[in-house]
């Protein structure tokens, strides 16, 4: 009798578990994924680090955040800012006159940067779409994968891209990630997260940057070939001298 009931006690526990996985949607694993990660911090903090010998930072002013980028040459110190409604480049702290063409080139470039090194901090856009996939199981863990789409107003030049997240089901940090582009020929990444750190109390991220051997019909199977090890590793992505303040 007593084995009777340890049996009927795990099945109901194990049941109890599916339905409070089963009740979360989307929203609420990104929501929880912003708190754990960083929270309102990530409104508030200015935020300075370099990437491949360029400089990048976040000011915030009166609520405003404004994306900056730091190129320092032999002759000249280039500083490129984006502010949510425009962009300006400073050559040795003279502005610079900018075909559009020019200008929003530059400011993907800033934004596509920022945007990654604050990840899940931005997947709360009004123009993000967010469907959960369901659960799946990476090297011994589990993860909600969640899709993630742009409306095309508000959602940049790149809007019909697809993104996919790995959310841990127990930290609710987003450990992997993958995206489907389709500009310069397009093609596919999938991201790895590794030397995971605390700033300030905003979590930092390095990524394995990784493309699928041979062509991919869908990026929601990126994943498998991950653990299939058929995946190319092109580069590293790693932020240095990280400061918040």
């Amino acid at each position: 009798m007593k084995k009777y009931f340890l049996v009927v006690a795990f099945l109901l526990f194990f049941a109890c578990k599916q339905e409070k996985d089963s009740i979360l949607t989307a929203q609420q694993i990104v929501d929880k994924s912003i708190e754990v990660c960083g929270g309102d911090l990530y409104k508030t903090s200015n935020i300075s680090y370099d990437f491949r010998d360029i400089t990048y930072a976040l000011d915030v002013t009166k609520g405003q955040r404004i994306l900056k980028r730091i190129i320092t040459t032999d002759s000249s110190v280039i500083k490129d800012e984006r502010y949510p409604n425009k962009f300006e480049r400073y050559i040795n702290d003279s502005l610079v006159a900018l075909h559009d063409t020019l200008a929003n080139k530059y400011a993907n470039s800033v934004n596509s940067v920022h945007y990654f090194a604050y990840l899940p901090f931005g997947l709360n856009d009004a123009a993000v779409n967010k469907e959960l996939l369901g659960r799946v199981n990476i090297k011994g863990q589990d993860y909600y994968k969640v899709k993630v789409t742009f409306d095309q107003k508000g959602g940049g030049k790149d809007f019909d891209d697809i993104y996919v997240y790995w959310f841990n089901t127990n930290t609710f940090e987003p450990d992997f990630l993958a995206y489907e582009f389709h500009v310069d020929g397009g093609g596919m990444r999938f991201r790895e997260a590794y030397n995971e750190r605390s700033v300030g109390g905003i979590r930092f991220v390095d990524y394995n940057n990784y493309e699928p051997e041979d062509p991919l019909h869908s990026i929601y199977e990126i994943d498998s070939l991950f653990l299939a090890n058929k995946l190319k590793l092109l580069s590293k992505i790693e932020l240095r001298n990280i400061t918040l303040e």
